[in-house]
């Protein structure tokens, strides 16, 4: 679990987001108010957005987002979570204790660098 977390706020824009997630070198940013999970935007929204808006850049990531992800509990373990993001079909699970955000896990680091 990644515990530096790239967390923004639903109105920024598409754009914003897309650049910050690029600064980091992550394929997810967590929307979040204070320590409390709103949603996830991924790569794979910002492609969505693009796709169906022509000046999605512009648009909010609230309304792209998507809204209360499934998350995992910290004591989770790694094949559990594994196994709920190959069957589920995402790369990204945030990691949720007593309600508040506290990490990440991605498919790449689950698979050891084989992905």
């Amino acid at each position: 679990m990644r515990t530096e977390l790239v967390t923004v706020d639903a109105d920024a824009t598409v754009a914003e987001v897309a650049a910050l997630m690029s600064i980091h070198h992550v394929g997810a940013a967590l929307v979040a108010r204070d320590d409390r999970l709103l949603g996830i935007f991924t790569e794979r929204d910002i492609v969505r957005a693009l796709a169906a808006e022509h000046d999605a850049a512009g648009h909010v990531v609230g309304s792209w987002m998507t809204a209360e992800p499934v998350t995992m509990p910290p004591e989770a373990s790694a094949t559990d979570a594994l196994r709920l993001m190959l069957g589920s079909g995402f790369r990204h699970l945030p990691v949720v204790e007593d309600g508040r955000l506290v990490g990440i896990v991605s498919i790449r680091d689950l698979s050891g660098g084989l992905l």
